[in-house]
């Protein structure tokens, strides 16, 4: 959980010093508050950060309440899933096809 007054320099900082990576190298950095209701997104772009932020007027974010590790590596749709309110460890989702041939 992230204190929610951070903005982009705090949460640079987080990214680099508590996280060990690099928060300049194009991904996408998701932060959540203790009550679960609002996100913030750090994402650095070209030449400069994009800071996102997100605040529920009813219900939770399906944040995990502990994790093993620091931080979590999601797919652009496991994303999408926290973002509209479900769990990015979905279990029922169809899976992804490829490499299908048009008849």
């Amino acid at each position: 959980m992230t204190d929610m007054r951070k903005s982009i320099n705090g949460l640079s900082l987080i990214v680099s010093e508590q996280f060990g990576h690099d928060p300049f190298n194009g991904s996408v950095f998701v932060f959540c508050n203790r009550s679960r209701d609002k996100l913030k997104i750090l994402y650095w772009e070209c030449n400069g950060f994009w800071l996102y932020y997100r605040r529920l007027d009813k219900g939770k974010f399906k944040w995990p309440a502990e994790l093993n590790e620091q931080t979590v590596s999601l797919s652009l749709r496991e994303l999408h899933w926290l973002l509209d309110g479900l769990s990015y460890l979905q279990t029922e989702a169809h899976t992804v096809v490829s490499g299908l041939k048009n008849n």
